[in-house]
């Protein structure tokens, strides 16, 4: 594809910059960059070249002119993760449009490769000589700071795990160049991974060499929901069943929100028509970004978020199924891999054995719940039976994901210091919500359902007695919520 034949697919801003950066990739090359940026230049996420619309990262963008600021007097090193699809590339492509800078991304490639595709992308870029083969990212490396010395500029290194499998030494040479140039070149180096475990070991890692070098590390997170509200209002659609549903399927994930918005599904039938379609963008996104974070026990740990997303919440119900101990699984998923979270009623003692699992992510709860628990079905293209299933089903699961809905937006509002839910041992007395304000000595109690009516007062207020043994003093509010009530607590600016 000629270079003017990419306007017509992606349009003439993005093409620029991908001129720019990109004059010597290949087609294919291209389109994974183009793809990777093309949401921000959309209207949802990036105005006529400002950052007004760019929606929920004004603060990592006013961190990074900050650091910005500082090169002049020494090189600033800002680590961006966080989990795939979830803008990191935007994000600094957005950032450095108005600077000098460099962009360089580790693909599945040998070491001489990339450096010979590294090489002709600096001589676009710079008017710099380079005499005899650059065979190795650490002479690539040094020539960059080389370059700094005389001019400041961003450099923008994407995937940089994927070095652990290029070549893992290339660390320790980092970190001894950039030790040696701390004070001599003037650059800005933004290194970004989308494997969160990876990135974690890279960087957080105490035995490892980068660890410490980072002057910030910047976890992105997934659009909030009232900037969900706030995104579908600009679309037109200011309903809050329409933001229920994107939260459930998506979990505010700027790609998922995009892809539904390209679409144009906004009402429930829509959206799962879509997202249980032949080729849609869906059905495979769960083993995309988790197979490789997972390696090859993968199967063990999907066969355990699976049964989480059924409702199988406790170590022992999982591995009753699994016929196997599951302990070094849960406690990876939930301290390494951050995929899961532990959950204890408020007010348990750090000690208590009282312990529940949950998705963090509610699109990965989605996919396994809907998607992988029918991926017999789904890959025959038996969309219709996949269809049923999830009509079955899905009252049950929105009435867990609503508590989960609620609890979200009772942090944006924050009013609270604790926020949680509370259940005895034997998982009784269960209350969906428990909000706690120690300062003003206040706590909120509510049970919450699709149908409120269905809500007793009575019933809430006898829950409660005993959770309000451990507050003494405190003023309590029963409340009964369902999701015509999310429109008070949303926090829109």
């Amino acid at each position: 594809m000629p270079l003017r034949g990419l306007h017509a697919v992606f349009g003439k801003p993005i093409v620029s910059l991908l001129i720019t950066i990109h004059k010597t990739r290949l087609k294919e090359e291209y389109i994974i960059i183009a793809q990777k940026i093309y949401f921000c230049y959309r209207k949802i996420g990036y105005g006529n070249g400002g950052y007004m619309d760019f929606y929920a990262r004004k603060e990592e963008l006013t961190l990074l002119e900050k650091i910005w600021g500082g090169v002049e007097k020494k090189a600033r090193m800002v680590v961006i993760t966080g989990r795939r699809r979830i803008g990191k590339t935007l994000l600094s492509m957005v950032y450095a449009k108005a600077k000098p800078h460099l962009y360089l991304f580790i693909a599945k490639k040998t070491e001489v490769l990339l450096c010979q595709e590294f090489i002709k992308i600096i001589k676009e870029q710079f008017d710099v000589p380079v005499v005899g083969e650059i065979a190795s990212f650490r002479d690539i490396f040094t020539l960059l700071l080389e370059i700094g010395k005389k001019q400041p500029f961003v450099l923008i290194i994407d995937e940089i795990q994927e070095f652990l499998h290029i070549n893992p030494s290339l660390f320790s040479d980092m970190q001894k160049l950039w030790d040696e140039y701390l004070f001599k070149s003037k650059i800005q180096l933004i290194l970004m991974g989308s494997i969160s475990s990876l990135m974690h070991h890279i960087f957080e890692d105490s035995h490892e060499p980068l660890f410490g070098r980072a002057d910030r590390i910047l976890r992105l997170k997934p659009f909030s929901i009232s900037q969900l509200a706030k995104i579908l209002k600009n679309h037109g659609q200011d309903d809050v069943e329409t933001l229920f549903n994107y939260y459930l399927v998506s979990g505010g994930v700027p790609k998922y929100v995009e892809q539904l918005l390209t679409e144009k599904v906004f009402k429930e039938k829509d959206i799962y028509g879509f997202i249980f379609s032949e080729n849609s963008p869906f059905l495979d996104e769960g083993k995309n970004v988790l197979i490789e974070e997972f390696g090859k026990e993968y199967g063990v740990y999907f066969s355990i978020l699976e049964l989480i997303a059924m409702g199988k919440t406790s170590r022992s119900e999982v591995e009753s199924i699994l016929q196997r101990d599951i302990g070094g699984y849960l406690e990876r998923l939930e301290n390494y891999y951050g995929i899961i979270k532990k959950i204890k009623p408020i007010h348990a003692k750090p000690q208590s054995r009282t312990v529940k699992y949950r998705i963090r992510d509610p699109f990965l709860k989605f996919w396994f719940r809907f998607i992988f628990h029918e991926w017999t079905a789904i890959e025959t293209s038996n969309f219709s039976y996949a269809l049923q299933a999830l009509t079955q089903n899905l009252s049950v699961y929105k009435g867990g994901v609503l508590e989960s809905f609620f609890r979200n937006l009772f942090v944006e509002s924050k009013q609270f210091n604790e926020i949680g839910s509370y259940w005895e041992h034997d998982n009784t007395d269960e209350i969906d919500l428990v909000a706690v304000n120690d300062l003003q000595k206040r706590i909120v109690i509510a049970e919450i359902k699709l149908n409120k009516k269905k809500i007793s007062d009575a019933t809430l207020r006898k829950k409660g007695e005993k959770l309000l043994r451990h507050y003494p003093g405190y003023s309590p509010e029963y409340l009964a919520l369902g999701l015509q009530d999310a429109e008070n607590y949303l926090v829109i600016e």
